[in-house]
């Protein structure tokens, strides 16, 4: 079943409006995203038509984009990658934190490069597990923004 309003029918009606409105701030990339996401499923991109032999009933059928932005291309993909990801988790509360790290932790963090991650225990009373059993644990990712400070 077709939901009544979908990406697609917002870029169409809108799309151009708002490339003007943001002349010079978007990327090719974003363009030709919105462009594969307007021509999904159209004439634009051909298609192909089935007849019923019992009743003569033509159905016509529009080619996808393909785009891996597309909700409607690849939204059965990413709902089987959610299904996959929290068949992995543990019936355990889940809680996501952002933090800044300051410049003193980088070399500690640098020597986690291999991984790309690092389990480190927490030991902030304020965060202690409730008992011995448990043991609290943060997984850290380092994300670098190379520029340079100004004084």
């Amino acid at each position: 079943m077709r939901p009544s309003l979908e990406v697609a029918d917002i870029l169409r009606a809108h799309g151009e409006a708002f490339r003007r409105a943001h002349a010079g701030r978007l990327s090719l990339g974003q363009l030709k995203v919105m462009s594969a996401i307007e021509a999904c499923r159209t004439a634009e991109l051909g298609g192909h038509v089935a007849r019923c032999e019992a009743c003569e009933r033509l159905a016509v059928s529009y080619n996808s984009c393909r785009n891996r932005h597309c909700p409607k291309c690849q939204g059965q993909a990413a709902q089987a990658w959610l299904e996959e990801r929290q068949a992995d988790l543990l019936p355990v509360p889940y809680f996501h934190v952002v933090f800044m790290s300051r410049a003193q932790t980088s070399p500690i963090l640098r020597r986690c490069r291999p991984s790309g991650t690092a389990s480190v225990r927490l030991r902030a009373s304020s965060i202690r597990p409730p008992g011995p059993a448990y043991r609290a644990r943060l997984t850290l990712v380092r994300v670098s923004r190379h520029h340079r400070r100004t004084a």
